[in-house]
This record gives C-alpha cells, sequence and structure tokens, in this order.
C-alpha cells in the first residue's frame, strides 16, 4: 500500500489501555470498512487489521497498537486502541456507532444549493460540542442567486458564536483554497456536508490524487464487494501535520449518549437563557416562568431552533435500543 513521508502526526499511540498496552508497534487508523481497518506506522506505510475478539472498536482516527498476525504477510491485528481525547458517533436504523475519534475540529460543509437541513446541522454541531470539538461552518456556492436566505438562515448560528466561512469552490478555486489553508492548517479536521454541497470538489482540490489513494485502500479491502471505505484520512502535507477525514455522504450523528436533560447545554441560544427559568429542571416545553420560551417571543431565540431542540428531547427521551 502507499508509503508516506518520515513519521508524523499519526506515529505515536500513547495511552493504550488494557492488556496489550505494551505489545506490537504503534500506528494510526485511516480507514476503516466493517471490521477491517488500514492502519498508517510510523514510517508511512499502510497495512490491512483487523480486531482481535468479535467487537471492532477502532475508529478513522485512533492510535493503536497493533502485532503482525500468526500467519504473517503483510496484515495484522490490533492489540490496544489508545486513550482517545474525543469520539464522533453516526446513527443508523439501529444504534449509535463510533466512527471518528482524536479530532482538532469538525468542518460542516453546506452550500446555497441544494438548500441545507438545519436539522442535519444542528445534530452536528451538538455531537460536535458533546464531545468538545471545535465546529466551524462553511457555505459553498455563494455566487448562486440563494445566497441572501442562506445567510439568513446561518445569522443564528453566527451569533451563537460558530465561525461562517464562504466561499465559491468551483468558480473562485484559487481564493476558496487561500481561505481553507490556514483553517486546515496543523489541525486533523472531518468535512462533512450533505450530497451536491461540493465536499468532494474540495478533497479533489486538495488533494489531486485523492481519487488513486481511495482506489488503492479499495483495492487494498477487496472491493470489488464493496463501493466505498466508511471514511478516509488524508494527509494535507509531507510532513504529516495537516489531514482532512472525509466520511462520504452525510452521517446522521448519534445523539443517544446524550442524556435529554443535558441537551440545553450543547445548544448555545437554549444555553443563554436556562438558567433564567422559573425551575430549575424546566424542558421548555410548556412550565410557566419559561425564559427560553420568552426569549423566543422576545425574538432572542428563532423558532425554528427551539422546535429543533423540542423534537430532539422527544427522540431523547425514548427508550433506547
Amino acid at each position: 500500500m502507499k508509503r508516506a513521508s518520515a513519521a508524523g502526526r499519526g506515529g505515536r499511540a500513547k495511552g493504550a489501555k488494557g492488556a496489550g498496552a505494551e505489545v506490537g508497534e504503534e500506528g494510526l487508523v485511516v480507514a476503516t470498512h466493517g471490521r477491517h481497518v488500514v492502519v498508517e506506522v510510523a514510517d508511512g506505510s499502510r497495512l490491512i487489521c483487523h480486531p482481535r475478539g468479535k467487537k471492532s472498536e477502532a475508529v478513522v482516527g485512533d492510535r493503536v497498537r497493533w502485532q503482525h498476525t500468526l500467519e504473517g504477510g503483510d496484515e495484522g491485528v490490533i492489540v490496544a486502541v489508545a486513550e482517545r481525547r474525543n469520539l464522533l458517533y453516526r446513527q443508523d436504523e439501529w444504534r449509535s456507532k463510533s466512527f471518528a475519534a482524536n479530532l482538532d475540529q469538525l468542518l460542516m460543509w453546506i452550500a446555497v444549493e441544494p438548500v441545507f437541513s438545519e436539522a442535519q446541522l444542528t445534530r452536528a454541531l451538538i455531537a460536535a460540542r458533546s464531545a468538545d470539538i471545535p465546529a466551524t461552518i462553511v457555505l459553498n456556492k455563494i455566487d448562486l442567486p440563494g445566497t441572501p436566505t442562506a445567510r439568513e438562515r446561518l445569522a443564528p448560528y453566527k451569533a451563537m458564536g460558530y465561525p461562517v466561512v464562504e466561499l465559491s469552490l468551483k468558480q473562485e478555486t484559487d481564493a476558496a483554497r487561500t481561505q481553507m489553508a490556514p483553517l486546515l492548517d496543523g489541525k486533523a479536521t472531518l468535512v462533512l456536508g450533505p450530497s451536491g454541497a461540493g465536499k468532494s470538489t474540495l478533497i479533489n482540490t486538495l488533494l489531486p490524487n485523492a481519487r488513486a489513494e481511495v482506489g488503492e485502500i479499495s483495492q487494498a479491502l477487496n472491493s470489488g464487494r464493496h463501493t466505498t471505505t466508511s471514511s478516509l484520512w488524508y494527509w494535507l502535507d509531507e510532513a504529516r501535520s495537516s489531514a482532512v477525514i472525509d466520511s462520504p455522504g452525510f452521517q446522521e450523528f448519534g445523539l443517544h449518549h446524550i442524556e435529554p436533560t443535558e441537551l440545553q447545554r450543547l445548544m448555545p441560544d437554549i444555553a443563554a437563557h436556562m438558567n433564567d427559568c422559573r425551575f430549575h429542571n424546566c424542558t421548555h416545553r410548556q412550565e410557566p416562568g419559561c425564559a427560553v420560551q420568552a426569549a423566543v417571543a422576545q425574538g432572542q431565540i428563532s423558532p425554528m431552533r427551539l422546535s429543533l431542540y423540542t423534537a430532539l428531547f422527544d427522540e431523547l427521551s425514548q427508550p433506547r435500543w
């Protein structure tokens, strides 16, 4: 598989726990598919590894220790996963699953067209705040006529303190690349966005060889049976100090690890008023003396945001699988 340059950010896996913590070599998980992962080792070479036991715990961004399989060859087995700085979850039909770890920031890549979903955006921002991961919103395709409406919809998020970057990647490619460079420098950045927003254009603009890299990994994972990996780590520089993690399509974020009563704290506009309610355990729905409801009536909180909070509160209050 692909070889990278001299050892960099992915060469360490400190803090591993368990019996295998001091066994094996260190590596960085750069791709996953099902129970298989691709691990990059200190010299930049990569190999396929499998979990030890039935359950796969390693996700993209994990620092791990691995050993060659008993059969030898160019495959290995994960013997320990290092303690994580943070962890994000995705949601499938049945349960929440972890899918990316040790991130420095989340980049929500949306566009003027197709019109973005505030429910998806809100879920992503809540998930990031829960994991203590800074989030930035990027609005692409600002050359299109719907830009004023998109800006108006994002105004509440700017007021909450979320950075919003505006660009037109296809129309002003060089300017957009210049805008993105300092934002990505020295960080491991997870880029997420809905289909059609231009996320693939971003990856191909930053990394002209990205498709070839995906092809290498897919071939190594025998993906004649598969279409894509679930997520993939790309280095942006030879020193391996900056990285972009791409996850195909828009991942619906798993929020079932969050208690419904914690939700208000993770939505900055709600949190700004929650301590002023008459009752300390106010759910901001129909209780008397609710400061959040009053803020909505006064135009300080968007009615859409309260509606999203209520829907998520109901969802997280349901019995968990």
